[in-house]
């Protein structure tokens, strides 16, 4: 049983700054991690995914922006979000999935374990 907890959002205006942080009770070492977004009337969609060792994949629409990273002796995972935009305001969600990273990283389906969401909100 894992349960994950996320912290660090808020509201800012666009071009700032946050750091998302989630923080795992239970063994994720061996797991590929991953932060998703929803916003009202979306989809949730994966926004950054990153693999036991540290191998990383981002969205698109992220890219050059976000970058995700793992403290394993913490237990916890990060979001780190530059040059925030309004199209990134979205409840934030971290989640495991019960072993390496698939081929389909970004399907909320792969994933058992997911956090009760932290929202960020970027004003224009």
């Amino acid at each position: 049983q894992v349960q994950l907890v996320e912290s660090g959002g808020g509201s800012v205006q666009a071009g700032g700054s946050l750091r998302l942080s989630c923080t795992a009770s239970g063994y994720t070492i061996s797991y590929c991690m991953a932060w998703f977004r929803q916003a009202p009337g979306n989809e949730r969609e994966g926004v950054a995914v990153i693999s036991p060792p540290g191998g990383t994949s981002l969205a698109d629409s992220v890219k050059g922006r976000f970058t995700i990273s793992r403290d394993n002796a913490k237990n916890t995972l990060y979001l780190q979000m530059n040059n925030l935009k309004p199209e990134d305001t979205a409840m934030y969600y971290c989640a495991v999935r019960l072993g390496w990273c698939g081929v389909d990283k970004f399907a909320p389906g792969e994933y058992k374990y997911w956090g009760q969401g932290t929202q960020v909100t970027v004003s224009s």
